[in-house]
């Protein structure tokens, strides 16, 4: 029958991206529902949709009664051919003129062992190269235009739609009212519910309709899924769907984790040397000998509760020291001080040519951004003449600008002391739990022999403080990400991109505090300010029982690994589990869910109306993340030459967890962002500050934490047969037991000490007793500050080889300026002979 035919027809094109007329293309949606407020927010609703009408868009309603959960409407907008050209002109939207002919790059040499990285070239090519233009509506002629339909793609209509939403008012004609603007305040006040673009498709199949792209289809086949982590990433269908913010975003994260590969197999090489030198470790054997390790008696870590205790009960922890503290860990800090500047200048060659590329050399910043937000604009009752709109606007006053800063800033203040106070909670916790394990695993050879040779009190106590400053960070950081909005809302910044600014500097700062504080902490200030046995420094006071933490007869070092292995892989797994996991499942049930209703049921916008929404800060804490990273693999990499390896291995994983969540059933499809520049302004002034900084701070670690400077030392001044032998007796000072202190005297020490035994040892240069100058610093201790200097000096060699460098490398590639030249040069012939033309045939 002709009627039935026809509504079936009408009901298999419900997941679709198209008016009901099948020719108009849906380009923004709106929805929302009826409540309480249903008569103000109808009114409003009313006015917006007649203004929008008034501004040439077209809309159409699906009624509450066709969707599935019977309470939601749902309002399309198509926006026709003359007002895409109309705001494509304001907008300075740049479109094809004419084909490329610069050809997209030579032939490279064994091209062939890079083909199965490779995509099909319709997926990493879209569409042609072509020269662009700013669009003049006046001039269509002079542009590439075969069929308007598809002139502007999808991304780029969706981005005209919302900047005329962002400027459409709800008010009526006689009214002046102007705050009362936009789709943004529409959103805050729960007229609308929800304002996005639509898919073109569903991500695991193609779209029925021959007319839809389904390229999200094709970036799910050839990029969301994790067999694919091998494969090149198709930057240009990127930008091309999500535009190119988000295509800038996964670009960066491409080219971060290809250099981190470098990073990473140099780490492994030091590692490797580190084991394949093992067994030439002599310090380690002279600890582990039983007739030389096990002879010496070192004087207790802690008052009353820790014995005297052999050396060589430290046997495995030095033999693990060594693997991170080595020669090789040298050249590998140095390496990576090169790393970072050669990885920050390589960027901004690549982001300039993805910017001509992509036609953002000239772009400037949206006014979108500059526009007042909503909140401020509701907060604000001041209003003050703007002197160059000539309208009246709202203003905070200056001195509540002041009082909002100053609480503002003290609210700051706090939350870094309280992570301070943590962090002196967990040392205080070292300190009585190291006495407590020192009470248990007093002697290797009772019954507990399995744990107290293999763990020693140090490394116990290390392992459990790491883990449960672990929790504190987690902890801490679930309140520091509300903290900072919440004090960020309170100064009510005036535009976007002030408010942007504002979080990222409270984030970065808590971020930092909390994730390195303890890592800085086992860096510098563990073991540096110990005393000696006779006058030992405590840490809240003599008259307090916690002695000042001293390190392992083996070095801080291999502390300061066990400290960032926990919190850097710990952060890592519970960052997967959080974006992999539980996207994952949330996808298999809505997956399975849409599988469920046929496509004549559940129509396009009902499937994206269910996602989340990509809110504006969305990449901000993408990119956050990876910075925190990147500080854990330079600031502290000395200590951890795997590290790089450890981020290479999640960057692959966050690729791919990422282009799932964009691709299939966690967000919604963003509006086309456009402007690089934009998406992390904050990003390389923080990559470079942390790049700077982790000269300093290898540096520092290779001269107070490590013991390579001690080692070559006594290997180059005081060796007979320079070689390693002796050592470790040469690094133990020798102290008289009765002449410790009775409050640091350990309990029941006669049980279990010899009678013979009159000395003990201890990790310092000092003379033994009955030297004249008895517990005072040796020669030996000043050559090896002056050693320790040496290194300070040569990180100073290290900062010149860097700002060398960052000269040495152009930011923009000499082809990318010729290239743009080029452009320039044909966009005025073009534009000159285009305009002859015209004027040959107005004359005629």
């Amino acid at each position: 029958l002709p009627g039935h035919t026809e509504t079936d027809k009408l009901q298999t094109n419900r997941d679709t991206v198209f008016f009901r007329d099948g020719v108009r293309r849906v380009d923004f949606v709106l929805s929302y529902v009826d409540d309480k407020d249903g008569e103000k927010k109808q009114e409003r609703r009313k006015e917006f949709e007649a203004n929008l009408e008034k501004a040439g868009l077209e809309l159409e309603t699906e009624d509450k009664s066709e969707s599935k959960d019977q309470i939601t409407y749902f309002l399309k907008i198509h926006a026709p051919w003359d007002i895409l050209a109309t705001y494509a002109e304001v907008l300075k939207i740049k479109v094809p003129f004419k084909e490329s002919d610069i050809p997209h790059g030579q032939d490279v040499p064994l091209e062939w062992l890079s083909h199965p990285l490779r995509l099909p070239e319709h997926i990493m090519r879209p569409q042609p190269d072509y020269f662009t233009y700013p669009f003049n509506k006046q001039k269509t002629d002079f542009f590439l235009i075969s069929d308007k339909d598809t002139f502007f793609p999808p991304s780029t209509r969706s981005r005209i739609v919302f900047y005329i939403l962002g400027r459409c008012p709800y008010y009526n004609e006689g009214r002046k009212d102007r705050e009362k603007t936009g789709i943004k305040r529409l959103l805050s006040n729960g007229t609308y519910a929800a304002a996005f673009p639509l898919h073109d498709c569903r991500y695991w199949k193609r779209a029925r309709n021959a007319e839809c792209e389904s390229e999200r289809y094709n970036l799910y086949k050839n990029w969301a899924r994790f067999l694919c982590f091998y494969k090149e990433q198709p930057l240009n269908l990127i930008r091309k769907y999500y535009g190119e913010k988000i295509g800038i975003y996964f670009a960066w994260l491409g080219f971060y984790t290809e250099m981190l590969f470098f990073a990473a197999l140099m780490g492994v090489i030091c590692f490797t040397y580190g084991l394949l030198s093992y067994d030439d470790n002599v310090s380690s054997k002279e600890i582990c000998d039983p007739d030389i390790g096990g002879s010496i008696v070192m004087c207790p870590l802690c008052d009353k509760k820790c014995p005297f205790w052999k050396l060589n009960s430290t046997c495995l922890s030095s033999w693990q020291s060594h693997l991170f503290d080595n020669e090789g860990t040298v050249f590998f800090a140095i390496f990576m001080g090169i790393w970072v500047t050669l990885f920050l200048e390589l960027w901004k060659r690549r982001q300039a040519r993805l910017e001509y590329e992509w036609d953002l050399v000239d772009f400037e910043e949206e006014q979108l951004q500059l526009q007042m937000r909503p909140e401020f604009e509701i907060q604000c009752t001041n209003r003050r003449l703007n002197k160059i709109t000539q309208e009246m606007e709202p203003y905070l006053p200056v001195t509540t600008k002041c009082a909002r800063f100053c609480l503002s800033a003290a609210t700051v203040i706090f939350w870094i002391s309280l992570i301070v106070a943590c962090i002196i909670g967990v040392i205080a916790y070292r300190l009585a739990v190291h006495a407590a394990f020192a009470s248990i695993i007093k002697d290797p050879m009772r019954q507990i022999q399995l744990v107290g040779r293999f763990i020693t009190p140090q490394l116990a106590t290390s392992a459990t403080a790491s883990c449960i400053n672990f929790v504190i960070i987690m902890i801490l950081n679930f309140f520091y990400e509300r903290v900072a909005i919440w004090i960020t809302d309170m100064e009510i910044p005036k535009t976007h991109l002030e408010y942007e600014n504002k979080l990222t500097v409270k984030m970065y700062l808590f971020q930092f505090v909390n994730y390195y504080s303890s890592c800085f902490y086992v860096a510098f200030f563990k073991g540096k300010f110990v005393g000696y046995p006779g006058d030992y420094t405590y840490m809240f006071g003599n008259r307090s029982r916690l002695r000042n933490e001293e390190c392992d007869p083996g070095g801080c070092l291999i502390e300061l690994t066990t400290q960032l292995v926990i919190v850097m892989t710990g952060k890592q797994m519970c960052g997967n589990i959080q974006e992999a996991l539980l996207p994952v499942m949330r996808n298999w049930w809505s997956g399975r869910k849409g599988r469920h209703h046929p496509e004549n049921h559940y129509s396009r916008w009902e499937q994206d109306h269910v996602l989340q929404n990509f809110s504006q800060l969305g990449l901000f804490y993408e990119y956050l993340e990876m910075v925190v990273q990147f500080g854990f693999i330079t600031l502290f990499v000395a200590s951890f030459p795997l590290a790089p390896l450890l981020a290479l291995f999640n960057n692959i994983l966050e690729i791919r967890v990422d282009a799932w969540k964009f691709t299939t059933s966690s967000f919604r499809r963003p509006r086309g962002l456009q402007g690089p520049r934009t998406s992390a302004p904050w990003l390389e002034g923080s990559s470079t500050a942390v790049a700077v900084l982790s000269v300093v701070t290898n540096a520092f670690i290779m001269a107070f934490t490590s013991d390579m400077i001690p080692r070559m030392v006594y290997l180059y001044a005081y060796s007979n047969g320079s070689n390693m032998i002796g050592y470790v007796n040469n690094s133990l000072s020798v102290y008289n037991i009765s002449h410790i202190p009775e409050r640091s005297m350990p309990e029941e020490h006669e049980d279990w000490l010899d009678n013979t035994t009159t000395t003990c040892r201890y990790r310092d240069y000092r003379y033994p007793p009955g030297h004249q100058r008895e517990y005072t610093h040796t020669m030996h201790f000043w050559h090896i500050l002056a050693a320790k200097m040496f290194i300070i000096i040569m990180e100073h060699v290290v900062f010149m080889v860097k700002f060398f460098v960052a000269w040495l490398i152009p930011d923009v590639p000499s082809d990318v300026k010729a290239r743009i030249k080029r452009e320039r040069y044909l966009v005025q012939e073009h534009l000159h002979n285009y305009e002859v033309e015209r004027l040959k045939m107005q004359l005629s």
